[in-house]
């Protein structure tokens, strides 16, 4: 028999290696980097396909979501501005797959009052 769960090692810039895990009968994925930080998190229930991304730094206008065959690209950003110190600019790129079921027609965003990007999409029936 095989496991649902599958491991995978990643390294990390520092060139720490991080387990990753996918229990491919869950609606949740583990990718440790991530919950660390809090930053992004993905489900994939059988009726909905959501990704929440912690962006607060952000405002609508510094964030694009589009869709490139079955890739959702995320990309925000900051023009660089100045502060005491120095300069300050910031930048997320972030790309998921989406799974075959997901209806691409119902994809939806909305940035929340927390700085919480919501991503979602219905199942195909």
């Amino acid at each position: 028999l095989l496991s649902a769960t599958k491991v995978e090692t990643l390294r990390t810039m520092s060139g720490t290696k991080v387990p990753v895990s996918h229990n491919w009968s869950a609606d949740m994925w583990d990718w440790p980097l991530q919950a660390s930080e809090g930053v992004a998190q993905v489900r994939n229930e059988a009726d909905r396909f959501e990704v929440h991304l912690d962006v607060p730094c952000f405002t609508p206008n510094e964030i694009e979501v589009k869709l490139l065959g079955d890739e959702l690209v995320i990309h925000c950003a900051h023009n660089a501005r100045q502060d005491d110190f120095g300069s300050i600019s910031r930048e997320i790129h972030r790309s998921y797959r989406l799974p075959r079921d997901v209806d691409v027609y119902t994809l939806k965003s909305h940035l929340n009052n927390r700085g919480v990007l919501i991503i979602s999409a219905g199942k195909k029936k």
